[in-house]
């Protein structure tokens, strides 16, 4: 790694250093074991996603789903009537889902990278799609993030989010941006209040925002009562 900075790049992937020799944490690790009671293995869609279709936002088209992980989005998605694309960081998440999708003879172009290594068309998709990704992002990748989203949808495009509340059950760190370098750690996930939330996309109409709802399981859908939900739609 360079330690010096010549240029916006240098810095961003100074700070992602930063952070990262200070955790032991590896989403590898994360999807390895799957007997591990994690809500968010059950193989079954966000019941916001399933919301949006039955509301008639949603019908056909490109869809982009960002950190994918074992793919229950991106499947649901494909199966009624996307050209999905999803990706995550994790070998292993990647692997899962694909065979998941293979169990359903369903298609998903899964992409093993970065989603800030992705190369993409512009005004490519119908649809972006992120669950549980936004909130593993570091302060100073937002604008990244931001010029992602905005290159990926076609104009009248959906942004659909869900991410950790603060101080959620199962992750929503209630600190600061500065408190994140101070720390050097996201401490498990960042929490995000509802303003925050239209802060940030404020370049974008907002459709709905609300807590999800909570699923017992075992059920067809998948719903935790510590996440935000969030429909956007590009201007």
């Amino acid at each position: 790694m360079k330690e010096s900075i010549h240029n916006y790049d240098d810095l961003l992937e100074m700070l992602d250093v930063l952070l990262q020799e200070n955790s032991q944490f590896s989403w590898n690790n994360f999807y390895a074991n799957r007997e591990k009671q994690i809500p968010f293995f059950v193989n079954a869609p966000d019941e916001n996603l399933v919301s949006y279709f039955e509301q008639g936002f949603f019908h056909s088209g490109r869809a982009l789903e960002l950190g994918c992980g074992p793919g229950r989005n991106a499947i649901y998605l494909a199966e009624h009537g996307y050209s999905v694309d999803a990706v995550d960081l994790s070998e292993e998440g990647i692997a899962w889902g694909r065979e998941r999708a293979a169990e359903k003879n369903i298609h998903v172009n899964f992409i093993n990278k970065s989603i800030f290594d992705l190369e993409l068309e512009e005004n490519a998709y119908d649809i972006v799609y992120d669950s549980g990704c936004f909130h593993h992002i570091a302060p100073h990748r937002r604008m990244s993030y931001l010029e992602l989203l905005n290159k990926a949808l076609k104009p009248n495009g959906y942004f659909g989010l869900t991410c950790f509340i603060p101080d959620g059950e199962q992750g929503g760190a209630n600190i600061s941006d500065l408190e994140v370098y101070r720390l050097r750690s996201l401490q498990g996930g960042l929490g995000y209040t509802e303003e925050k939330l239209r802060t940030l996309f404020q370049d974008y109409e907002v459709i709905q925002i609300r807590k999800m709802q909570e699923i017992k399981q075992p059920n067809h859908q998948f719903g935790v009562p510590f996440l935000w939900t969030a429909l956007f739609r590009k201007r």
